[in-house]
């Protein structure tokens, strides 16, 4: 069991895997390694990876440059395999990329010569959907994501945010199991980025889809997030997992508060420790 430590906040262990009981999470690594072999032998990522998303959770992942986040999701997402290992999702083995596992990066990627309506039906429309059934879902999205009116525009006459939530709209139009944020805002001005937040915060209050969250910035995954998981410097291991209780909904006014400043300076001292101990074993 979890130990109370001040009010609205639980620290945790690494959570430990019951591979018996792998259908009740949504998100399951078990001891998973991976290791890239590149010029001059092995680098090893990842090590002893034991982690669990349940379902409709937000969880995020924190933690020094080079620790292995994105690698940890690309795995998740299908995009990489661990060297050993499981990842499953919902009981099953992640084998490849899935329509289920929806990926949001920090570049949208959007088809520059297909208009906002159309990017957010691709995927629909690849799938052989009838309109009758997406476009109803579309409609809907545009309005929770604030792109009604922009319907006929091209990424071009876009600004970075409106891109990022066409993004946001092409993957939840597809109505993924999970969705996948790998740094989603780090490429945006911070006026943008706390827009954002909002959005996000509003439309996961509506979707409540489990949601696995990569950032390098502590705030965001307060903010944001039911959990946060601190890895370590390389090879990335979770280091310590914090559940964070601040009430839902949640508003960018509580990154303001006492409690919320000193759990973030808890979590600051997690990643600096690491980073000292990356930068000390380096000049070793």
């Amino acid at each position: 069991m979890p130990e109370r430590t001040e009010p609205g906040r639980v620290s945790l262990r690494p959570p430990t895997v019951d591979s018996g009981h792998a259908d009740h999470a949504t998100i399951r690594l078990h001891d998973v390694w991976k290791e890239f072999v590149k010029r001059g032998g092995r680098v090893e990522a990842l090590q002893a990876i034991d982690f669990v998303v349940e379902p409709n959770e937000f969880a995020a992942i924190l933690g020094p440059s080079g620790c292995g986040k994105s690698t940890l999701l690309n795995m998740v997402a299908g995009f990489d395999r661990p060297t050993r290992g499981r990842v499953l999702v919902a009981g099953e083995p992640v084998e490849a990329p899935d329509p289920r596992r929806g990926v949001v990066f920090q570049e949208p990627a959007l088809f520059p010569w297909y208009t906002v309506l159309d990017n957010i039906t691709f995927g629909p429309k690849t799938l052989g959907q009838s309109p009758s059934v997406y476009r109803p879902k579309v409609e809907t999205l545009l309005e929770q994501v604030g792109l009604q009116g922009f319907e006929g525009h091209y990424p071009a006459e876009l600004s970075g945010g409106m891109k990022q939530r066409v993004g946001i709209a092409r993957v939840l139009v597809m109505e993924p199991r999970v969705l996948l944020m790998d740094e989603p805002f780090g490429s945006l001005d911070a006026q943008t980025r706390s827009l954002m937040h909002e959005l996000l915060l509003s439309v996961w209050e509506r979707h409540h889809q489990t949601v696995l969250f990569i950032t390098h910035d502590i705030e965001e995954a307060l903010l944001l997030a039911d959990s946060v998981s601190v890895m370590t410097a390389r090879p990335g291991r979770i280091k310590e997992r914090l559940a964070v209780e601040f009430p839902r909904p949640r508003s960018v006014e509580l990154t303001t508060s006492p409690l919320f400043n000193e759990l973030k300076r808890e979590v600051l001292a997690l990643i600096r420790e690491e980073s000292r101990r990356a930068a000390t074993e380096k000049r070793a």
